[in-house]
């Protein structure tokens, strides 16, 4: 195995990971009731979906490890920071 195809491996497993993770917390926050964005003290809804699908299509333009890397700190802010609020206000379990 060539060093270049490992790179390339590497690059498309860290892509292919971005946009799943950048498309489940899409899903997740189209899901949820946009009052509960406001009762958090976040951004609205839409923002947050417009921030969350804006970074997964830049991940699509700009591939690995560039737009992945916007991908998944976009996504990785909304799981950590904003998902555990909304679920708390909502009631639900995590």
């Amino acid at each position: 195995m060539q060093p270049q195809s490992l790179v390339g491996y590497v690059l498309l497993v860290i892509q292919v990971g971005a946009l799943a993770l950048g498309v489940y917390s899409f899903v997740h926050a189209a899901i949820q009731r946009p009052d509960a964005y406001t009762a958090t003290g976040k951004m609205t809804k839409p923002i947050w979906l417009a921030i969350i699908g804006g970074t997964v299509v830049l991940a699509l333009v700009l591939g690995a490890p560039v737009g992945s890397a916007i991908a998944i700190c976009a996504s990785g802010i909304y799981l950590v920071d904003v998902r555990p609020k909304i679920l708390e206000i909502q009631g639900k379990s995590r």
